[in-house]
């Protein structure tokens, strides 16, 4: 790797973080000025900022006719998001699911992410299957926006105390805290996107010519690397959202940035795009259905205890390494990929999924025994 590439694509993650919490921090402020609930910031304001790095690099990417980087960092990020940051805050505190999360927003993610495979298909996301990915999350965004009035009105009207207690206050600021100044705000957004821009750029570029340095795709790299970086708003702000308190504000930010990402991030290029983005066969046959099956893991998860556990956190880490493993191996054809993906698929995923099964078997039977008692009484 050359070392001016590698100081690009450095510096290029750093400004991309800076961009993402000045973004954060000024949209967050100016929406709670405009009196749009923090419950509704969380999965729409903070998740749409935190994934702007996500959305800059891949029309940087598609503007450098580099399709592979940009399908992949969409969907390496969706991979991060889930297996990697969900697991790592859980680790640091067990998360809390909120059943609006678990009957609206992540069947939406799992839908969409079926959506996607199957517009990926022919090989190609074209400016049809764009809008129609834009337009869910727009439908998404109003229903949020309606369903977070509704449940806001119930509490009030019932004394207000409740409503104030149960929507969670923004990743980095108090609750209580007044947001600040329009002037200040909107100076944080400019200077967030101006961030995000450069960093777009040199990390695009760094991560290109490193591809073509070491031999491997810039699908490779976008899975990898440049996901890790883009996604690395939604860790901060996912851990100091559990750090104080707010847990499930973290599963809220994983999940609305992975709407984001595929609705708007890979959507509106595509639908600007003359000729739509070009995906590869191997992101089809493996990276996409991989992004598909993470989402569909945290359906179970989330629902049987609506929360994720500790050891639910260690076991997505895991599998989030053991894919980045795959992936680095089979790009750098390493002799130890038969080996590797032997393990993998006849004890590693088995075992996985046998745990699953019982751990979720499990905690539906605890579910129903309490529920029991409450019934003959």
């Amino acid at each position: 790797m050359d070392l001016m590439d590698a100081g690009r694509i450095a510096v290029g993650l750093v400004l991309l973080v800076l961009g993402g919490e000045f973004l954060v921090r000024g949209a967050s402020s100016l929406a709670r000025r405009v009196g749009i609930s923090s419950l509704v910031v969380g999965l729409t304001v903070v998740s749409a900022a935190t994934s702007a790095p996500e959305l800059a690099v891949t029309v940087g990417a598609v503007l450098r006719d580099e399709p592979g980087l940009a399908v992949g960092n969409v969907v390496g990020s969706n991979i991060v998001n889930v297996l990697l940051i969900l697991g790592l805050s859980a680790l640091v505190i067990p998360l809390a699911v909120k059943q609006r999360l678990v009957r609206f927003d992540l069947p939406l993610m799992v839908a969409l992410s079926v959506g996607l495979l199957l517009v990926s298909l022919d090989g190609r996301i074209t400016a049809v299957d764009g809008l129609l990915l834009f337009l869910a999350v727009v439908a998404h965004t109003v229903l949020t926006v309606v369903i977070s009035r509704r449940d806001t009105r119930v509490p009030s009207r019932a004394g207000g105390s409740a409503g104030s207690s149960s929507a969670p206050a923004v990743a980095g600021e108090a609750e209580e805290s007044p947001p600040a100044p329009i002037g200040r705000s909107l100076l944080l957004v400019g200077l967030g996107i101006a961030l995000l821009v450069a960093g777009a750029t040199l990390l695009v570029e760094g991560a290109v010519n490193t591809a073509t340095t070491l031999g491997v795709s810039s699908l490779v790299v976008g899975l990898t690397v440049v996901a890790v970086g883009t996604s690395l708003p939604e860790l901060a702000t996912s851990i100091i959202a559990v750090r104080r308190g707010e847990r499930d504000l973290a599963v809220g930010n994983v999940v609305g940035s992975n709407i984001f990402n595929i609705g708007v991030v890979l959507g509106l290029p595509a639908l600007i795009s003359r000729d739509g983005i070009p995906v590869s066969g191997a992101a089809v046959a493996f990276d996409i259905p991989v992004m598909l099956a993470a989402a569909v893991a945290l359906l179970p998860i989330a629902f049987t205890g609506f929360a994720v556990a500790r050891w639910e956190g260690t076991l997505f880490v895991g599998l989030y390494l053991a894919y980045t493993g795959y992936v680095v191996l089979a790009a750098t054809a390493h002799d130890a990929l038969e080996g590797f993906t032997a393990a993998m698929a006849w004890f590693v995923l088995p075992l996985v999924a046998v745990t699953l099964l019982a751990f979720t078997a499990y905690e539906v039977g605890l579910h129903r025994g309490r529920r029991e008692p409450g019934r003959s009484a």
